[in-house]
């Protein structure tokens, strides 16, 4: 009795050496981008310049992210993955505005979450990308602050696609993990975002906003009164949101993109039969009959 086929995981896109430095700069750009109010010395250009830096950040990620989009596109993104990611894509973005200006309550989160998770670390990062740039332009969410809310979602997806046990992990133990992900990557998100806007908040509330001149404890303290006073509710709703739907909905969507994935057959190469003396140069019978593709 012979053994059942190993697992293996299916990559839509593989990320291969240029990808990986790629994502590994506009990485480090972003945090420099998100904080360097905590990076700067009070008395550098940078701090003296708080309402405009955010604004120079925002041009610097458009352009970052770009890049790695098409550094991962031209490593291995063929047809069958863009038709992936546009439908998964549009499918975030609809998502989005349920529930929106209700506690947080974003559905798209869980979907980055197990397509991540399915599809890897690279769709990961394109997905999370472009879905939140899709929801922008559904919702009329589009300003300075899309390129940050672009590269903290690809970060976000591009995590659940790194977490352990792709292969092996299945079951309750998968879900546990990827709703626990979802619930600390959520909150970390809401966090995150909130140091794109938080220095604009210089003259709009003096004892929680950023100030150029303060110490890097004074203005972490800021930060965490900010935090908790602005947004700790709204993240948390999205986090049990996330965890909800994760649990109760992630069976069935994980066994759909699986599925998907398994007949989508990303890394398989299509080649094409020998060439049968009846055809012409084009691979046509004299009856108009094709040659037919068949995958390796």
């Amino acid at each position: 009795m012979s053994a059942p086929p190993a697992r293996t995981r299916l990559h839509a896109v593989r990320v291969r050496p240029r990808s990986v430095a790629a994502l590994v700069l506009v990485g480090a750009v972003g945090v420099v981008a998100f904080g360097w109010p905590f990076l700067a010395p009070p008395a550098s250009q940078l701090s003296a310049h708080a309402q405009d830096a955010p604004w120079l950040f925002a041009g610097l990620l458009v352009l970052l992210v770009a890049v790695v989009a098409a550094t991962i596109s031209e490593s291995d993104l063929g047809p069958k993955a863009v038709a992936m990611l546009g439908v998964l894509a549009a499918t975030g973005a609809a998502l989005r505005p349920i529930g929106a200006g209700t506690a947080g309550i974003e559905p798209m989160f869980f979907l980055m979450v197990l397509s991540g998770r399915v599809l890897g670390p690279g769709f990961g990062f394109t997905l999370g990308s472009v879905t939140m740039f899709a929801s922008a332009l559904l919702t009329g969410g589009v300003g300075p602050w899309l390129p940050f809310q672009m590269l903290s979602m690809g970060w976000f997806t591009m995590g659940a696609g790194l977490l352990p046990g792709a292969v092996r992990l299945r079951g309750r133990g998968e879900l546990f993990l990827l709703a626990g992900y979802g619930f600390l990557a959520s909150l970390a998100y809401g966090t995150v975002m909130n140091l794109a806007g938080w220095p604009f908040l210089a003259t709009a509330a003096s004892d929680i906003s950023f100030d150029a001149h303060a110490s890097v404890p004074a203005n972490l303290a800021r930060f965490v009164a900010y935090c908790l006073a602005t947004s700790l509710g709204w993240d948390l709703g999205r986090a049990v949101c996330t965890v909800v739907l994760t649990l109760f909905l992630g069976p069935a969507v994980l066994r759909a993109l699986r599925r998907a994935t398994r007949r989508a057959a990303f890394e398989t190469a299509v080649t094409f039969d020998a060439r049968d003396p009846s055809r012409d140069e084009y691979g046509t019978s004299p009856s108009g009959t094709p040659a037919v593709k068949h995958p390796t």
